[in-house]
């Protein structure tokens, strides 16, 4: 399978994905969790995560990447501040916080990748197409639930979550 067209595309969703999140949005939107599913469904389906040569060692780095990219996404998560306006929608909109969390995302991602390689395991981009499926869905579904839990809970406008 040539994955050049993968290799390229992925840090170009990536940079898309956090300018939008550097932008003012509300939170009700689900294009963000739709991307997410999209990366992760594509990064299992096109194959290449498991090394067959190194099976057992091969899904143990793949499960501890995946646990890793839920919760730095949950970390970014955090960081995102949420509110309401005056009408009582919710709004997101990343941090300087944020930005730093997927700096270290990312150099985390490497760092699993040359792990991987440093063990003998060959790779494919899909593995980082899933990873980046993983965080983001993680991130955007929890900035999703913290703005329906303002909405929910009758807060007055203006209030921000953290």
């Amino acid at each position: 399978m040539d994955y050049m067209p993968i290799s390229f595309l992925i840090p170009l969703v990536a940079l898309f994905v956090v300018y939008r999140q550097m932008k003012t949005r509300p939170t009700a939107k689900r294009g963000l969790l739709y991307t997410a599913a999209v990366m992760s469904v594509v990064g299992v389906v096109t194959g290449g995560l498991i090394d067959a040569r190194h099976l057992a060692l091969s899904i143990g780095l793949l499960l501890v990447e995946a646990v890793i990219a839920v919760a730095l996404g949950v970390w970014r998560a955090t960081t995102v501040r949420v509110w309401l306006d005056e009408s009582g929608t919710a709004w997101s909109k990343a941090t300087g916080w944020t930005l730093l969390a997927w700096l270290v995302s990312i150099a985390v991602r490497v760092g699993l990748y040359f792990a991987g390689q440093a063990l003998g395991l060959t790779s494919s981009p899909t593995g980082i197409l899933l990873f980046v499926g993983l965080t983001i869905g993680a991130q955007a579904y929890l900035v999703a639930q913290r703005g329906r839990a303002l909405s929910s809970a009758g807060r007055r406008p203006g209030t921000v979550v953290r």
